[in-house]
């Protein structure tokens, strides 16, 4: 049995250090803006919906002058018909390559021919050292369209605070399930109308789905955690709750 405190009288002196309550997770993910992650949609505690696409990378460089001219041309006009605000995201990570040149080393294991077995591990051994002395990394684009309710001027701190949700509650929740197809339904006419005018520049893009929003979201929370546990395929079937 712990021994109790006593102070300078011998009393009992009372516990002034707290118990620790809850799971500490749970309360990590308080902070979080996300809500809930459905449809291949971003449902954030304020209300708030987030549509993602994915844009396939276009190298400028390669292009003549006119088209260069052309894509400048088309992209401001692009800009100028919107009417809401876009984040453009760029991500750069490490890849692990570490598989790929253990299949490269098994490939040499199988191979009959001893030149090409030895060419192979060559190969293996090549590519391990260049990692050694340079990070290999990947880039993605995404473009984020929100979609906000039209609110009274707040102060910053008050924005803040109403951004991050922290006083989410089984109303809001409520209220954001009663909103939802309304809300979605004019984030999908902006979703159409930016990849329109991202397609008409000579961009390729696609809308995150459900499960590869809830695995960029895991990723870009748990980078090192990401890298060894992988997402298992039952975020195909079930939406994120946070």
């Amino acid at each position: 049995m712990p021994k109790k405190k006593q102070d300078a009288t011998g009393s009992e002196a009372p516990d002034t250090v707290r118990q620790r309550k809850g799971n500490p997770k749970a309360a990590a993910q308080r902070f979080l803006p996300i809500a809930e992650i459905r449809n291949d949609t971003v449902i954030l505690k304020n209300g708030g919906l987030r549509a993602i696409l994915s844009v396939e990378a276009l190298n400028f460089n390669l292009k003549s002058e006119t088209e260069q001219q052309g894509i400048i041309a088309g992209y401001q006009a692009f800009i100028n018909t919107l009417t809401f605000p876009l984040q453009v995201c760029v991500r750069s990570r490490k890849v692990n390559i570490d598989p790929y040149i253990i299949q490269i080393r098994e490939i040499a294991r199988k191979q009959e021919n001893d030149l090409l077995r030895n060419q192979t591990i060559a190969y293996a051994n090549f590519i391990e050292k260049i990692c050694e002395v340079a990070d290999i990394m990947t880039k993605s684009f995404f473009v984020v369209i929100p979609l906000d309710d039209s609110q009274e001027t707040k102060s910053s701190l008050a924005k803040f605070f109403e951004w991050m949700g922290l006083d989410d509650t089984e109303a809001k929740a409520v209220q954001r399930y009663r909103l939802f197809v309304e809300k979605h339904n004019k984030l999908k006419d902006r979703m159409n109308l930016v990849e329109s005018g991202l397609n008409n520049v000579g961009l390729i893009t696609r809308r995150l789905t459900t499960s590869e929003l809830i695995e960029l979201y895991y990723q870009y929370y748990n980078p090192h955690t990401s890298q060894e546990q992988k997402l298992g395929g039952s975020i195909n079937t079930a939406p994120l709750v946070w």
